[in-house]
């Protein structure tokens, strides 16, 4: 970066960091979950208004590598802080309800995503099995952080219902990130397409050898004590190995901060948890991720968009929400829960949000996507999400929250007793 670029670039983030702050605060009071607003604002700081002229003047061309570097960090900062708080233990006493409903809310959506690809098919570029394969998980996401966030603003997060939801969304995003890395192994492989067989051996490594091997290293240091900074370059040196590692391979580096974020070890590691993490999640949810969504909204024009593009998006958005919606709710009438708690699942899986931002994005970069059809999905991911509130207002109003609430500490979690589950009573 040369000197002369420096103060256009600080110029920049100043906007950026200022505008999804206002339109965060301004979609949490509209009763919307911030990232909303803030990638609104990323669209509002891209080419959509005034023929282009916001981002060619505060983003002029010699600053836009360095902010996407800067959002390239920020995405693995936040997929890694999904991967470390990703909880295996949300499946404890509910794990055949959350699997079920998880496969379903799957595998529904991708069928009709793939179908939606196969009528779309100019959409998308380069191979055309990537692009229906890209599109069947564009469909599949749901938004872990998003719906954890929602949960908790509506007073869900202590139901048996949203312990579920929990659940179901962490092992449904799971079984997305795997099908998205087939997807980048076809599409982004490059020239050595055999580097994609290392993804298994690697995954096995983080979790049966990093792992273990940070907990001990963890467990030597006094649990009240300062953290040390072998500590600190470890978990720093580990993140961008890994991050490096998956991208060699030919797969997305956010695949490697992922897997390193699940590999980090529980146990031993609480002052790490206290003292570090709620400071790297402020700096990504203030600097780096508002970043990442102008660096997204660049790309986005809505401007070109005819008729026959708003007639796609309408079939897009049937396609996503009768999709996930269906899913979820057939999963969870096969393990018996009751027809209004199957409702609320279909409504919260179908939180798409910063998730599904990050899948186009991957996409696009990839080549799968055309700027046209990622700017319809961007459409649909604003539209999917917003969705869940209000419907959560209709369908499952505050009186029957309270009902709901668990009197036993709390607890989170569903209890599935002889295959049926502890919401499954009368309707």
């Amino acid at each position: 970066m040369s000197p002369h670029t420096v103060a256009p670039l600080l110029l920049g983030l100043a906007v950026i960091v200022v505008t999804a702050w206002l339109l965060g605060m301004l979609a949490r009071r509209l009763g919307q979950p911030a990232v909303i607003g803030e990638i609104v604002g990323g669209i509002l700081l891209g080419p959509t208004l005034f023929g282009g002229a916001i981002p060619r003047t505060l983003f002029p061309a010699e600053v836009r590598p360095s902010l996407t570097l800067l959002a390239d960090i920020g995405v693995c900062l936040f997929m890694f802080l999904i991967g470390l708080h990703l909880d295996h233990t949300l499946l404890r006493g509910q794990s055949r309800t959350a699997s079920v409903v998880s496969v379903c809310a799957m595998l529904l959506p991708f069928g009709l995503g793939a179908l939606l690809a196969l009528y779309l098919a100019g959409g998308g570029t380069g191979d055309r099995v990537a692009f229906v394969l890209f599109m069947g998980a564009a469909m599949a996401v749901t938004a872990f952080p998003v719906l954890a966030r929602i949960l908790t603003d509506k007073g869900l997060i202590d139901t048996p219902i949203g312990g579920l939801a929990l659940a179901c969304a962490a092992v449904g995003d799971v079984l997305a990130w795997a099908l998205l890395a087939v997807v980048a192994a076809l599409a982004g492989g490059g020239g050595h397409p055999w580097r994609v067989l290392f993804v298994v051996p690697f995954a096995a490594v983080l979790l049966g050898v990093v792992r273990p091997l940070l907990a001990r290293l963890a467990a030597r240091r006094p649990v009240s004590g300062p953290l040390t900074g072998v500590v600190l370059v470890a978990g720093a040196a580990g993140l961008l190995l890994s991050a490096q590692a998956t991208s060699w391979m030919g797969l997305h580096a956010i695949f490697g901060a992922f897997l390193f974020g699940v590999a980090m070890p529980r146990e031993g590691v609480s002052a790490l948890r206290e003292r570090v993490l709620p400071w790297i999640e402020r700096i990504c949810a203030v600097m780096l991720l508002p970043v990442f969504f102008m660096a997204a909204g660049l790309k986005v024009d809505l401007s070109r968009l005819d008729t026959v593009a708003f007639g796609e998006l309408a079939l897009i958005l049937l396609v996503a929400v009768t999709g996930k919606f269906g899913g979820a709710y057939l999963g969870g009438r096969i393990t018996g829960v009751r027809p209004r708690h199957s409702a609320v699942l279909g409504i919260l899986m179908n939180t798409r949000g910063l998730t599904e931002l990050i899948v186009l994005t991957v996409g696009l970069e990839l080549g799968v996507l055309t700027p046209r059809l990622y700017s319809l999905m961007i459409l649909m991911a604003l539209v999917t999400t917003a969705m869940t509130g209000v419907l959560l207002r209709i369908v499952y109003p505050e009186r029957r929250v309270v009902e709901d609430r668990s009197p036993r500490t709390g607890a989170t979690r569903l209890h599935v007793n002889e295959g049926r589950s502890g919401l499954s009573d009368e309707y």
